[in-house]
């Protein structure tokens, strides 16, 4: 089994870079990273956001002055 190496790494990152483009490759990024989180969420291993949902219901809402 060969492993991959830094200069392997480069030339599938210079490949890649060609065919998309940069732009495109950040939109690619932040796709995939949304992808992965609406997935982890569908298996129910949303505990963070669960955390997050407690601590904006903890902290007190400012009061509108009247």
């Amino acid at each position: 089994m060969t492993r991959l190496g830094a200069p392997e790494l480069l030339l599938i990152l210079g490949i890649v870079i060609l065919i998309f483009g940069v732009g495109r490759l950040g939109r690619i990024g932040s796709e995939l990273g949304s992808a992965i989180r609406n997935f982890r969420e569908g298996l129910g291993n949303n505990d963070d956001k669960g955390k997050k949902d407690d601590i904006a219901a903890a902290e007190p809402k400012p009061q509108e002055k009247s």
